[in-house]
C-alpha cells in the first residue's frame, strides 16, 4: 500500500500570505479519500490548519489517515508553518483517537447552553449594568494586550498570538462599542465594579444564531466570591432579552476553574480545539 497526496487544484492564494489547498489522498494512484489544508486567518501564515480529513469507508482502518495527515502537515511545514490546530466535535471519537494518536494537544473548547425562559436572578447586593464610554476605553486598551497574552502562556508564539489578538478586535467590533449586536455590562457590588461581561450575537452556521460570550472577567481582588457565577447568570439574561435562547462561549482546557463553572452551570461541550508544534 502506498498512500500520497495528489492536488486536486492550485494553491488558492489571499492576502497576507494566505493559502489554501485540498489534496486527493490516494492508494496507488486511485483516490480513497480527501485532504484539507490552509493558514490560519486568525493567527497568521505561519499557523496553519488541518480543516478537513476523509477516507472512504471501504478504506478505512489501515492506516490511510494516519499517513495523509501526516503528509498533510508536511505540506504545511514547507509554506513555513510552525503550528498546526484541528477542531474536532463532540462524539467524534474517531477524530479525537486520531488527533491524540498524532501528538495533538487539546488547547481550548466551544460550549453552549440551552437557555430556559426564566430570567436569573442576581445575588443580593450584586446589580448589572451597561458598560460606560469611559469604563469601554479603558478595556479597550488592556483587552487586546491580556487576550494575546492568554494565547502566549498556551504556546502560541508571540507574532500569531498578537495576530490572533488585533484579528479578532478589528473583526469583531469594527465601530467599537457602538459595533451592533454587542452587549459590553459590568457587575457591580456596593457600588463598585467587580467585573465584566461582553456578549454579542454570534452564527455559529448558516442561518443559526446564538449569544455568545467573548470576554468575561472578575476583577484582581474580588474573585473566589462567586461573581464568575454571577457575571454568566447576567450574560443569559443578556441573551435571552436580545431574542436568543442559547449562549455559547470559548474556553481553555487548562482553566480548570472556569471549566467547573460552565459545567456546573449547564454548559455542554460542543467542540474540542487541537493543536500541535510542527
Amino acid at each position: 500500500m502506498t498512500t500520497t497526496l495528489r492536488p486536486t487544484g492550485p494553491i488558492q492564494q489571499g492576502a497576507d500570505g494566505a493559502r489554501a489547498r485540498i489534496y486527493d489522498v490516494c492508494d496507488n494512484g486511485r483516490a480513497v479519500g480527501a485532504v484539507g489544508i490552509s493558514t490560519d486567518d486568525s493567527f497568521g501564515a505561519t499557523a496553519g490548519v488541518l480543516h478537513s480529513l476523509r477516507i472512504d469507508e471501504a478504506h478505512r482502518r489501515r492506516g490511510r489517515g494516519t499517513i495523509a495527515a501526516l503528509a498533510a502537515e508536511e505540506v504545511l511545514r514547507g509554506w513555513g508553518c510552525t503550528q498546526v490546530r484541528v477542531e474536532a466535535p463532540e462524539g467524534n471519537d474517531g477524530a479525537q483517537r486520531l488527533a491524540a494518536a498524532l501528538g495533538y494537544v487539546e488547547r481550548s473548547r466551544n460550549m453552549i447552553k440551552e437557555l430556559g425562559p426564566d430570567p436569573a436572578e442576581l445575588p443580593a447586593g450584586l446589580t448589572g449594568r451597561p458598560m460606560s464610554a469611559e469604563e469601554y476605553a479603558r478595556w479597550d486598551v488592556s483587552s487586546m494586550k491580556a487576550y494575546a497574552q492568554d494565547w502566549i502562556d498556551r504556546g502560541v508564539p508571540e507574532e500569531q498570538a498578537r495576530h490572533k489578538a488585533e484579528t479578532d478586535q478589528a473583526r469583531n467590533l469594527p465601530d467599537g462599542r457602538a459595533t451592533d449586536g454587542m452587549h459590553f455590562h459590568v457587575l457591580v457590588h456596593e457600588d463598585e465594579v467587580v467585573g465584566h461581561v461582553w456578549v454579542a450575537r454570534r452564527e455559529t452556521r448558516p442561518g443559526e444564531t446564538v449569544g455568545y460570550v467573548y470576554d468575561v472577567e472578575v476583577r484582581t481582588g474580588h474573585r473566589g466570591k462567586g461573581y464568575g457565577r454571577a457575571l454568566m447568570r447576567l450574560a443569559e439574561d443578556i441573551t435571552r432579552e436580545a431574542g436568543f435562547d442559547r449562549l455559547g462561549l470559548h474556553v481553555f482546557a487548562a482553566n480548570t476553574p472556569a471549566l467547573r463553572l460552565y459545567e456546573s452551570l449547564g454548559y455542554t461541550t460542543t467542540q474540542y480545539n487541537l493543536a500541535k508544534a510542527l
